[in-house]
């Protein structure tokens, strides 16, 4: 999804122009080789080139770049790196409305990231799109805090976020803001839902993902089922209950676990006793990975719509996870949807799986059929599609009210 929307828009002759904090130019380079940016961030930073995009249509502010990660990295508590956000979503819009928006009839952000500058562009008269990309703060701070008090001694304690309040406050003012609110999964509409957001605005469009890897479907095989997790271990990822499924499976199931690590130096020590813990890897690494997995399992409390398992699908494999993920898999037929914060259901999946290896290839076989469905092509044939239609209800409406 690497700067897919921006492609996309630009491809359907819809783009005027885009707006970023750093872009990969060769300009940007000059300008930032005085900071004395670390090797390992520079190498990120290179990847940032948005490929199909005219040169002319691209504005972005490296110096302005440059201090948001400084100050994220100085940030020494969740709440002053919840300030710093903050802080960023509006310098960000600020630059932008100082620029202005050239013959732009609309405007598509980002939660958090747009507040000020769907408020310029409506009273403008322009069409506002806004991208929910993970479930509403609110409905992720209440789950994380239940997994905190359950687990305690799990994750290093933050301390009080006395900004998160507001966070929350901006997501919902940009809710009001948009004509369009776009969901990655059922679960992030469901969010904005509960939190007395305009449901009615609310359009689902699931991801894609493109590999660069040609998968085929598992056959069935004697021996334990591997299993394969992706993402930052912790609790948002269902850390917990990925060593209770291991602990019940010994022998039946081997899991890994790719990501950085985030738990405390107990909790760590007790997950490898059952759970192989690989740390972070490079991306191009991943599909060694996928490869050697049988079945991929995601048990997140709070996601959008996880790219993981959209990777997991095109690698041809089941996949287990919860409602929370906000997956495209379908129950019982390319994986499994388990309860969340249920490791018994897991591990009684994985115990199926490794006894009817059969089904395990069919629904391998399914995986890869289903992740035909969802490539950055069909994306941007859904994400367009979305955007019509609230535009022409929204040109609809201007009319009806029109003197």
């Amino acid at each position: 999804m690497h700067y897919a929307v921006p492609r996309i828009l630009e491809a359907a002759g819809m783009l005027e122009r885009l707006f970023t904090d750093f872009a990969a130019t060769k300009g940007a380079w000059k300008v930032l080789s005085g900071f004395g940016w670390s090797n390992g961030l520079v190498a990120r930073m290179a990847g940032r080139m948005p490929e199909g995009i005219p040169a002319r249509k691209l504005t972005h502010w490296p110096g302005f770049a440059f201090e948001y990660n400084l100050c994220q990295r100085r940030a020494r508590s969740p709440a002053e790196l919840t300030r710093v956000h903050l802080w960023a979503g509006r310098e960000f819009c600020r630059r932008i409305i100082r620029h202005g928006l050239g013959g732009a009839t609309g405007v598509y952000t980002f939660n958090s990231a747009g507040l000020e500058l769907l408020e310029h562009a409506r009273a403008r008269g322009l069409f506002c799109v806004m991208e929910q990309t993970i479930a509403p703060a609110e409905i992720e701070d209440r789950l994380l805090a239940e997994e905190q008090d359950a687990f305690p001694g799990w994750e290093r304690p933050g301390g009080p976020d006395r900004y998160r309040a507001e966070f929350a406050a901006r997501e919902r003012a940009e809710w009001n803001c948009a004509d369009l609110i776009l969901c990655g999964s059922d679960f992030v509409c469901q969010g904005i839902a509960a939190c007395g957001g305009p449901i009615e605005r609310c359009r689902v469009v699931p991801y894609g993902f493109d590999p660069s890897w040609q998968a085929t479907p598992k056959t069935a095989c004697v021996r334990e089922v591997r299993v394969l997790v992706a993402g930052a271990v912790g609790l948002r990822k269902g850390a917990p209950y990925v060593l209770r499924a291991a602990q019940l499976t010994k022998g039946i199931a081997q899991v890994r676990w790719v990501g950085p690590v985030g738990l405390t130096e107990n909790a760590a020590a007790e997950m490898r006793r059952h759970v192989d813990l690989l740390g972070a890897v490079p991306r191009p690494q991943m599909a060694e990975h996928y490869g050697w997995a049988d079945v991929f399992l995601l048990p997140s409390i709070c996601e959008g719509s996880a790219t993981v398992c959209y990777e997991a699908l095109a690698a041809g494999l089941p996949i287990i996870t919860t409602p929370n993920a906000g997956s495209v898999v379908r129950d019982g037929v390319d994986g499994f949807i388990v309860p969340v914060r249920d490791a018994e259901a897991i591990a009684g999946k994985l115990e199926l799986l490794a006894r009817d290896r059969d089904l395990l290839a069919w629904m391998s076989a399914n995986a890869l059929a289903r992740s035909r469905e969802f490539t950055v092509e069909k994306y941007g044939e859904r994400l367009l599609a979305a955007i019509r239609d609230a535009q022409a209800n929204y040109q609809a409406t201007l009319a009806a009210n029109a003197p």
